[in-house]
């Protein structure tokens, strides 16, 4: 059940982030945005993690480079999200935010990139991302 409540809550926030990066972007600029963004994201996540010390630094040498450069893909998950809005309005942009989520990962899983295990995908996965994008096209109407 937290799983989900997380989730619920990371989706809602993306979204909020996505308007908020937007109406600052109109201001000064989209990359200027998304380094405010990066930058207020990293003051609460370390003021976040002075409060919780559950540091485990000494793992950091472990972690493959590429993973390290989670960051680095926020700040274009960032950009791609404010032109998006800009273009095609905020409920288009994370309905297809969505569905490019959720057909990327429907790969990984099915592949097993990045070490996860192998997910067997069936036809009701195929028709819950071919229910997503008709929706999409509904709206778009």
């Amino acid at each position: 059940m937290r799983g989900i409540i997380f989730a619920f809550l990371g989706g809602a926030f993306i979204t909020l982030q996505g308007i908020a990066n937007t109406r600052i972007s109109q201001d000064i600029g989209t990359w200027q945005a998304a380094t405010i963004t990066q930058f207020t994201g990293f003051v609460m996540a370390f003021i976040i993690l002075m409060f919780v010390r559950d540091a485990k630094w000494q793992g950091f040498k472990q972690v493959k480079p590429l993973y390290l450069m989670g960051g680095a893909f926020a700040a274009i998950v960032i950009f791609s999200n404010v032109r998006s809005i800009e273009e095609i309005g905020v409920t288009l942009s994370i309905s297809a935010i969505l569905i490019s989520q959720l057909t990327l990962t429907f790969i990984i899983d099915s592949s097993g990139w990045f070490g996860l295990e192998k997910q067997k995908m069936k036809l009701p996965q195929f028709i819950g991302i071919g229910m997503m994008i008709a929706g999409v096209v509904i709206l778009r109407s």
